[in-house]
């Protein structure tokens, strides 16, 4: 049993509207309380209803005066707490040490294994060796299913391959093999689906004889935000002239990894027709920490290099500075090579030193490369056509669609409960704050 740091938070701010509180009780109130059972609170509340009830009957007119009186001094009392807890809240060294004693919380045991009896755990330890023994056993489970993605790949590829002869027109497909019957056609007369023919038949007449599908991967690209994110204007021309990608799986016996393979066309922009990204993965638990394990985890990548044509190297970029001589105030121009952002950098990732060490810059960059590079292998590839399409992107579209319902039917029931709350007051909702009507 942990506690997350929400909970701190949750007693940190307990504690601060306190009349006891004081800045050593935002560090020690980690400690977990054990509250009264539901029927205790319930039989305490009436308890204390007899008690008011009683002493309100005692009271006379002059005596109700005074305790109005104690209520008001009390509500000032608390307006006092309020506005040293927003003073204290908006110190910065203050919030610092909050966080750091808040960070420290988290994943830390709650006590109650420590409460526990030395026998319960023992056994609790035999678990979490039985737990050890699931992991190694998940990680084989792994190891298979990228034996099951190998022997499929190979099935895939003819398909796959076909669809790159299309697309870079060494193909054309056969009236049958074209046929497709939209969603939106189900509805659409004879007359005028033979309508629409004749008039896509008029603008292809008026229209040059394209190629293949042109542009087919740049679009693919430019419909996906994850990958769009990693385009640049001048990366598009290069783009155009990409004409398929593939995703090449280990050798069985070999340690796990996938390749991705991007073919280009002959260009002016570099020499090479094929950019490769290689991703090496482990599936075994770390024995460190083997409850961690959570599936096969990508260790390090590695790219290729690119033989640019000199001149079009988008990857670098040209700058020219002034410098003012401090003693003889001569100015010079100096003329430097940068990096200049790209989708090609994809290519030339952080390498991962056998330590493992790494600065935050290098290991957010890497884990923004692993996300796209598993994107690329288990979504772009096998459903290109849906994302070029837009489809694919649809779909996801709708997944969120689903949670923005599901979501709104939770705000549904939560208004029917205050409505069937017999202490809801709607009178208190009609008018709104000010910030909330409109101008």
């Amino acid at each position: 049993m942990y506690m997350s740091a929400r909970g701190g938070i949750s007693i940190l701010f307990t504690a601060i509207r306190s009349e006891s509180f004081s800045l050593s009780a935002c560090f020690t109130a980690h400690h977990i309380t054990v509250e009264p059972s539901a029927k205790e609170i319930n039989q305490s509340s009436n308890n204390m209803a007899d008690i008011d009830n009683k002493d309100t009957a005692e009271m006379d007119p002059a005596d109700m005066e005074d305790v109005e009186e104690v209520e008001e001094e009390e509500t000032g009392e608390d307006n006092k707490a309020r506005q040293l807890t927003v003073q204290m809240m908006q110190n910065p060294q203050i919030l610092a040490a909050l966080q750091e004693r808040l960070d420290g919380l988290v994943g830390s045991p709650s006590g109650y294994m420590e409460s526990l009896p030395k026998i319960v755990k023992r056994r609790v330890n035999a678990l979490k060796n039985l737990q050890v023994k699931c992991a190694h056993i998940e990680a084989k489970f792994y190891e298979e299913v990228h034996e099951l993605e190998r022997k499929y790949a190979a099935l895939y590829q003819p398909l796959f391959d076909k669809r790159s002869e299309i697309i870079k027109a060494a193909y054309e497909p056969t009236d049958e093999e074209c046929e497709w019957k939209a969603d939106d056609e189900e509805e659409l007369s004879d007359e005028m689906k033979d309508k629409a023919k004749v008039e896509e038949e008029k603008k292809d007449e008026e229209k040059e004889d394209p190629k293949g599908i042109p542009e087919f991967w740049l679009t693919v690209f430019k419909n996906v935000d994850l990958l769009s994110d990693m385009l640049q204007e001048h990366d598009e021309p290069i783009l155009k002239h990409l004409q398929d990608i593939k995703v090449k799986f280990s050798d069985a016996g070999q340690p796990m990894s996938f390749t991705l393979e991007f073919f280009f066309e002959p260009n002016d922009f570099f020499t090479n027709t094929l950019l490769t990204k290689t991703y090496v993965m482990r599936s075994e638990p770390d024995e460190a920490d083997p409850f961690s394990f959570d599936g096969p985890e990508i260790m390090r990548c590695t790219g290729c290099p690119i033989d640019w044509t000199k001149g079009k190297n988008v990857t670098l970029k040209t700058i020219k500075k002034k410098q003012k001589h401090k003693g003889r105030g001569t100015v010079r121009t100096v003329t430097k090579t940068v990096p200049n952002d790209s989708f090609f950098n994809f290519f030339s990732p952080p390498e991962v030193p056998e330590s493992g060490d790494m600065d935050e810059d290098s290991e957010a960059v890497l884990a923004a490369d692993f996300e796209i590079g598993h994107f690329i292998r288990e979504r772009i590839v096998p459903r290109a056509v849906l994302y070029f399409t837009g489809e694919a992107i649809e779909d996801d579209d709708d997944d969120y669609d689903e949670e923005g319902e599901e979501a709104d039917d939770e705000e549904g029931e939560e208004e029917a409960d205050e409505e069937n709350d017999p202490e809801y007051d709607p009178k208190k909702d009609a008018n709104p704050p000010a910030e909330c009507k409109q101008q």
